[in-house]
């Protein structure tokens, strides 16, 4: 998994938040279990399940920052399409501009596409003026790369 420096420092500051909710979490817990019967308080079940989440995603992202790889901030031009660059297509959907970033920094309504995507995947290794194919829902689409930041 790949992580720009921008995806890192958000990573870095949802995980110091999550890990700050424990406390606040906790203190519900123990609200709702001042109230008595445990089988039917419904916000002892809402805290568990809040607690469940938050502790589930600290550990995601706690794996996410283990084993992902920094993409460095390259202010050159990339020769091909790679993690880190963001491209210029043409297609039948107009031109468009895409940033090509790691899976847990993906945002397709924002332009920011995971390279394991479909469209990424179609783009990665390819160069300025070559056309890609790809398999979307409405079926296939040609998108050619005019340029490469």
């Amino acid at each position: 998994m790949y992580l720009s420096p921008e995806g890192l420092k958000k990573l870095k500051e949802e995980l110091e938040r999550r890990k700050s909710l424990r406390v606040e979490i906790s203190e519900k817990i123990q609200e709702a279990k001042a109230l008595g019967d445990l089988s039917e308080n419904a916000e002892y079940q809402e805290a568990l399940t809040i607690q469940s989440f938050n502790e589930g995603r600290i550990m995601e992202m706690e794996e996410i920052l283990r084993y992902a790889e920094m993409v460095p901030k390259n202010h050159h031009k990339h020769e091909a399409v790679e993690v880190g660059a963001q491209i210029k297509v043409q297609s039948k959907f107009g031109n468009q501009q895409f940033t090509i970033v790691g899976s847990s920094e993906a945002e397709p309504a924002k332009g920011f596409i995971s390279d394991e995507s479909p469209l990424g995947k179609a783009f990665m290794g390819h160069k300025r003026g070559e056309e890609v194919e790809v398999e979307t829902p409405k079926g296939k689409a040609k998108y050619r790369i005019l340029e490469i930041l």
